[in-house]
């Protein structure tokens, strides 16, 4: 008997404050609605305003609730490799994992008086956990586009670019160069480009794993 259960897509964001991960998440949502899907953005912001935790979930088509569940995330897009890290119980081995190494000390982990791991260990430890993992310093991919405020750009890029989304990227690549302002649309559509050019680079990671 044909399957016809609607497609879901289940995004985890998790990063610190001012890094751009609310945002992202909204334009997500906002490419999903225009493209027909059912959607629902879930926030919890945390200490957004002093560098704190920030998490969001976007999950498209039919879902009813905007939690996602342990090990219910079929992408985890973190905007910081420890947040990544932490947020691993909502991943599988199957979860495609996507992640700015640029580390960014959270106020957390500065206020407790805990050691930050080094990024290069983090790394290696997502991708014992997960077959496929996509680790780039957005951040400096944002500077060369013109600003690191694009850093979440850069992402969603690559996010894009992954294949992961039940939408066309161009859609996404529309909201975002809406959604931002006019004198940095150039700054945006080169930081998108930017991300998903990382992604077809590394089109064997993301089909390995599958």
């Amino acid at each position: 008997m044909k399957n016809t259960t609607p497609r879901t897509t289940d995004i985890y964001v998790v990063g610190v404050g001012g890094t751009g991960s609310v945002t992202s998440a909204r334009f997500l949502g906002e490419a999903a609605t225009r493209a027909g899907c059912k959607v629902l953005v879930g926030e919890v912001h945390g200490m957004a305003q002093r560098g704190g935790i920030v998490e969001s979930s976007v999950r498209i088509g039919e879902v009813y609730g905007p939690i996602i569940d342990d090990g219910g995330a079929e992408v985890l897009l973190g905007f910081e490799p420890v947040e990544t890290l932490r947020a691993l119980n909502k991943a599988t081995p199957a979860t495609l994992i996507i992640t700015n190494t640029y580390p960014i000390v959270p106020a957390t982990v500065s206020m407790a008086g805990e050691t930050y791991p080094e990024p290069e260990e983090t790394i290696r430890y997502l991708r014992t956990f997960a077959r496929r993992v996509l680790a780039l310093d957005a951040t400096a991919e944002a500077a060369a586009a013109g600003s690191t405020k694009a850093q979440g750009t850069v992402l969603l890029g690559v996010l894009a670019g992954a294949g992961a989304l039940p939408f066309p990227a161009d859609m996404l690549r529309e909201v975002i160069l809406e959604g931002v302002p006019e004198r940095v649309r150039g700054i945006n559509e080169d930081a998108f480009a930017r991300g998903e050019a990382f992604a077809a680079a590394n089109a064997h990671v993301i089909e390995g794993g599958r």
